[in-house]
C-alpha cells in the first residue's frame, strides 16, 4: 500500500521498487516530506508537465536522504564524518594552492597509489590486454602516468568553486564547439559521450563555463556527505547531475525538449544493461544506453574529451562531430552499431593518450557467457 501510494503521487515507480526494499526508507521519505515542508499535490508533476523544478528538487532530495539513510546502515555516521572531513579537507588544501602548484603536488602524491596492489594488478592486467605489444618498461610508464593524471584532475576539481575563474579557464583549450552549436539547432536534444580520459570532469564543467550547461549520469558516492560537497561542486556553473539508477524519465525529458545530456561510455557494465563490442580487440560490455535513447528520440550524439596536452601545458577540450554510422533498419543492429562506432572513438582516444586512461578500472569484468575470467579473483 505504501509503494502504490508513492507510485500514484509521483509518477515514479523507482520510489515504489525502493520502499518495498527497505522499511527505513520509508520512513527517510516520509521524514523527508515533513522536513521539505512540500505537499503531496505540489510535489506531484502537474499533467503534461514532467521534470517540474518543484518535483527535480525533491527528487533529489530524497535521493540524498535515501542514500543517507542506506550508507548509515553499512557504513556508520562515525565512518561516514571521518571520509566526509578527509575528503572536504584533500580538496580545500589544493584549493588553497595556486593551481599550477596544486597539478604538480597532486602528480606527484598520486603516485603513491602504486603501492595499493589491488589497483596496481588490476591496471597491469588491463595493459597487458590493451598493448600486448610493448615491453613491461612501457606499460610501467604508462601505469605511472595513469596515477599522475588522476591527481592532476584532483587538483583541478578543487579549483572548480575558485571565485577567479581566469587561471582555470586559461588551461582550456575548446575545439569543436561549433559541431555543439550546430547539433543544438536541430532541436531534438544532444549525447555527448565521454570516457575517462585526461580531466573527464572537466568535460561538463568546461562547457559550462563556455555557456553549454548540460545535465549528466552520476552513480552516486557512497557517502552522502561527500556526494553533496562533489554534486555542488560539479554544478557550480549551472551543470545538473543526474542519478544514473533512477534517470530514464528524466533523460527522455531532457533530450525531448532539446537538452543536452552527458554519459560516461568506458566503465565496465552489467550484462543486462550492456551489449558486447571489440574495445581493444577483446569483446566488452558496453551501455547500449547512448544507442537506445538516440533511437528514441533523434538526439545527436557527440564526443567530448579533455585530453591534458603535455606540451601546450593545457587540457583540449574537443566536440567531435556528429557520430553518424551505416543504419539497418533493425532497431537491435542499429543498437550495436553505434555503440561499437561510439566505443571506437573512446579507443582512438585511449591509444593517442595511453597515460591518461582509467587503467585500474576493471573494465573487462563482464564476460559473454562461456568466457573465463580475466581478473584474479580474491
Amino acid at each position: 500500500m505504501r509503494s502504490e501510494y508513492i507510485t500514484e503521487r509521483f509518477g515514479w515507480t523507482g520510489w515504489s521498487t525502493l520502499a518495498r526494499t527497505d522499511g527505513r526508507i520509508w520512513l527517510a521519505l516520509v521524514r523527508t516530506y515533513r522536513t521539505i515542508g512540500y505537499g503531496w499535490k505540489a510535489v506531484a508533476e502537474p499533467a503534461g508537465q514532467t521534470g517540474s523544478t518543484c518535483s527535480r528538487e525533491f527528487n533529489r532530495y530524497v535521493t540524498l536522504r535515501l542514500l543517507r539513510v542506506t550508507t548509515v546502515a553499512k557504513k556508520g555516521n562515525l565512518q561516514i564524518q571521518v571520509e566526509y572531513w578527509l575528503a572536504r579537507g584533500l580538496l580545500a588544501f589544493f584549493a588553497a594552492l595556486p593551481l599550477s602548484t596544486a597539478i604538480r603536488l597532486g602528480m606527484a602524491s598520486a603516485r603513491l597509489a602504486r603501492l595499493f596492489p589491488k589497483l596496481r594488478q588490476t591496471a597491469e592486467r588491463n595493459l597487458q590486454l590493451a598493448f600486448p605489444e610493448i615491453s613491461e618498461t612501457e606499460r610501467r610508464r604508462l601505469l605511472l602516468g595513469c596515477f599522475e593524471n588522476l591527481g592532476r584532475l584532483l587538483a583541478v576539481f578543487s579549483h572548480f568553486t575558485r571565485s577567479n575563474d581566469a587561471r582555470l579557464a586559461s588551461l582550456i583549450e575548446p575545439a569543436g564547439l561549433a559541431h555543439l552549436v550546430a547539433a543544438k539547432e536541430h532541436g531534438r536534444g544532444v549525447i555527448l559521450f565521454t570516457g575517462h580520459v585526461g580531466a573527464w570532469e572537466l568535460t561538463s564543467f568546461g562547457l559550462s563555463m563556455l555557456g553549454h550547461p548540460l545535465s549528466f549520469l552520476v552513480r552516486r558516492i557512497d557517502n552522502p556527505k561527500i556526494e553533496e560537497l562533489v554534486d555542488r561542486t560539479r554544478a557550480h556553473r549551472g551543470n545538473r547531475s543526474i542519478d544514473k539508477r533512477f534517470a530514464a524519465r528524466e533523460m527522455l525529458k531532457i533530450l525531448q525538449t532539446g537538452g543536452t545530456l552527458g554519459i560516461l561510455v568506458d566503465l565496465n557494465t552489467l550484462d543486462r544493461e550492456a551489449i558486447f563490442v571489440d574495445f581493444f580487440g577483446l569483446p566488452t560490455a558496453t551501455t547500449f544506453l547512448v544507442a537506445k535513447l538516440a533511437q528514441r528520440t533523434g538526439a545527436e550524439v557527440l564526443p567530448v574529451f579533455a585530453p591534458w596536452d603535455k606540451s601546450k601545458q593545457k587540457f583540449l577540450l574537443q566536440v567531435g562531430p556528429v557520430l553518424s554510422f551505416e543504419g539497418t533498419g533493425e532497431e537491435q543492429e542499429d543498437v550495436r552499431r553505434l555503440t561499437q562506432a561510439f566505443t571506437k572513438v573512446v579507443e582512438d582516444y585511449v591509444r593517442r593518450y595511453p597515460d591518461q586512461w582509467l587503467w585500474i578500472h576493471r573494465r573487462w569484468k563482464t564476460r559473454p557467457p562461456g568466457d573465463p575470467e580475466i581478473y584474479r579473483t580474491g
